[in-house]
């Protein structure tokens, strides 16, 4: 175990966590890893925020038809940005449900549209899958907004969580290169994978007792199937000059904290406008854990002030 600091209710529910004795999700099969994550939910996430919208819908991919979820604190909007958001879960697991929470409360304290994506998942449909149809429903959102929710958008700010930090970056480069009917105005990655060869430092150091393990980590990057070294799959080695202007979050007890980091260092000397933060003394997945460690909200809280921030100064 770490000696870094660790919140008080970020120990508690681990130690509830461990008292439960439920089997780690990498030991089982990818389906009942999707069932237990989403259960997880009810146990350990905030319940939904009340919304005026809350639509599904779907686009056309590059294999069939991708789910999507309109989320919208106002009936009626006007021409402005739009947030797109991918769910994480190690390319494995999640979708529309396990993240609903979250992009509701997103889509409360932004005041904007935020449309999550039920991209497909490994192993069933392993690297590139992810952000072919990532890419391909921002690309859709962008050109059919009016049509399919309403009104215009002007600007796409990327969103996601750990798989999903990984795509809202590897997004914003594959429009940077070939843009979309309107441009990417800014990113936010949240605790995202950014380098898949990552060793060491905080891989070691929160291996196992943090809710996201090393084990966890292998049996994700087994099935997802990346080409490491491919920018899509590593966004830290693509051309992070084109990057739009960023929030950037990591978690102080996660395996991932260090290529967050790393990336963020990589941004800043490219000069690309950071607002960097750290959740210290909480774990990854931080962001639907808000009822199992209620000073979670404080970072999502944090994550929302600081798009705020950032956008103010587009």
């Amino acid at each position: 175990m770490t000696t870094a600091f660790v919140r008080p209710d970020t120990q508690a529910m681990l130690a509830m966590l461990e008292a439960a004795g439920a089997p780690p999700l990498d030991q089982g099969e990818p389906a009942v890893a999707r069932e237990a994550y989403t259960a997880m939910r009810f146990l350990v996430d905030a319940e939904p925020t009340d919304l005026a919208v809350i639509k599904d819908l779907t686009c056309p991919g590059p294999a069939g038809e991708i789910k999507l979820r309109y989320y919208d604190k106002r009936e009626n909007r006007e021409k402005g940005p739009a947030i797109l958001f991918y769910h994480g879960g190690g390319f494995v697991i999640g979708d529309l449900e396990s993240h609903h929470p979250f992009c509701t409360e997103m889509a409360a304290q932004m005041d904007l549209p935020l449309i999550a994506v039920d991209y497909r998942l490994a192993p069933e449909a392993p690297f590139p899958a992810a952000p072919d149809d990532c890419e391909a429903a921002t690309r859709w959102i962008a050109e059919n907004a009016a049509d399919a929710l309403g009104f215009e958008i002007d600007g796409i700010i990327t969103c996601g969580d750990s798989a999903g930090g990984n795509l809202a970056i590897v997004v914003g480069q594959d429009l940077a290169k070939n843009p979309a009917a309107v441009p990417v105005i800014a990113q936010v990655p949240i605790y995202p994978v950014t380098d898949s060869t990552a060793t060491g430092g905080s891989m070691d150091e929160f291996a196992e007792g943090f809710l996201l393990t090393k084990a966890s980590m292998d049996y994700f990057h087994h099935h997802y199937a990346g080409k490491a070294g491919d920018v899509r799959c590593d966004p830290i080695h693509g051309d992070l000059a084109s990057s739009p202007p960023t929030v950037l979050i990591t978690a102080g007890l996660d395996p991932l904290r260090d290529q967050g980091r790393a990336y963020g260092a990589k941004l800043v000397e490219a000069g690309v406008p950071l607002i960097y933060q750290e959740a210290k003394g909480n774990i990854h997945g931080l962001i639907c854990l808000r009822k199992g460690i209620p000073s979670s909200q404080q970072d999502v809280d944090g994550i929302c002030n600081a798009l705020k921030a950032i956008l103010t100064k587009i």
